[in-house]
């Protein structure tokens, strides 16, 4: 295929199998005139096995500014660029965001060339409600800012997916266990498509348990799958009630109790169920 001149291609390329990369994302590597590259060392035996040779230039957190400088130089000159991480989707806990803003507030074309994510691989196989699911990337390397973030998702209804190192993963565990109790369950899935890929699946308890005891469980690229809150406090049914009872004063009961649960990610028929009662209890006031 023959790749646009001035634009930015998004390259997605394999989390550990290297089959994982598309034909697009070949035909596209192939086709630019230059790939900018997380770290050009990493991605120098991929692109190897792959038979490509193309100029290379290095895009990462420490060169962020100087290297999207450098890439809307060359657009401007009329190259085609293609952008790639490590591993994975650029941009997703990766570098690129500065770069796509900058391409799109100049008015250069920006292409997704999509393909494998840790994220959306790690849904697929958990087991957990992927309908609603929050993405809190890597949490704070010092444990206070970590609980901080990790006591503000206590209500979080929704599935929570973080990346972790692998160095860090027992402490985060434990201080998850901490915030959202032993019986919460946690899903840890482990060098995803490689060849000691590991998925548990496990109450928090068990898992800082079988992390502890077990060394491997400590080693590789680690994303931890959190399932969401099923036991709302008082608090947050108080919040529930105000809501409700605003969308009643316009909705029906079954449109109100749904909005709820679009809004809440609570379900409907817990919120149904509440709204008839509050309209039952503004009826008999009214009375």
């Amino acid at each position: 295929m023959s790749t646009a001149t001035a634009t930015l291609y998004v390259v997605a390329t394999p989390i550990g199998n290297r089959d994982d990369i598309t034909l697009r994302a070949i035909d596209v590597l192939r086709g630019v005139d230059r790939i900018a590259a997380e770290d050009t060392r990493h991605s120098r035996p991929l692109l190897d096995h792959l038979g490509i040779h193309k100029p290379l230039l290095a895009l990462h957190e420490h060169n962020e500014d100087a290297a999207t400088r450098q890439v809307l130089d060359l657009l401007r000159a009329g190259e085609s660029i293609a952008l790639i991480s490590d591993a994975g989707t650029p941009l997703i806990s990766d570098p690129g965001f500065p770069l796509v803003r900058a391409c799109r507030a100049e008015g250069f074309a920006v292409a997704a060339v999509p393909g494998p994510s840790a994220l959306v691989a790690a849904l697929s196989v958990s087991g957990l409600p992927t309908d609603r699911f929050r993405f809190e990337g890597f949490l704070p390397r010092r444990q206070q800012a970590r609980m901080a973030v990790l006591e503000a998702l206590r209500r979080e209804t929704a599935t929570t997916v973080f990346y972790e190192s692998s160095h860090r993963v027992l402490d985060t565990v434990t201080d998850m266990r901490d915030v959202f109790g032993a019986d919460r369950v946690l899903v840890l899935a482990r060098e995803l498509t490689k060849l000691h890929e590991t998925v548990l699946v496990l109450p928090l308890a068990g898992m800082c348990e079988r992390i502890a005891t077990d060394p491997d469980q400590q080693r590789g690229e680690c994303v931890l799958l959190l399932s969401g809150n099923r036991t709302p406090d008082e608090q947050c049914l108080v919040g529930v009630d105000d809501l409700l009872t605003m969308l009643l004063e316009e909705l029906s009961v079954k449109q109100a109790a749904a909005l709820a649960a679009r809004i809440t990610g609570r379900k409907r028929n817990m919120l149904y169920q509440r709204a008839l009662a509050l309209s039952a209890d503004a009826a008999s006031k009214a009375d």
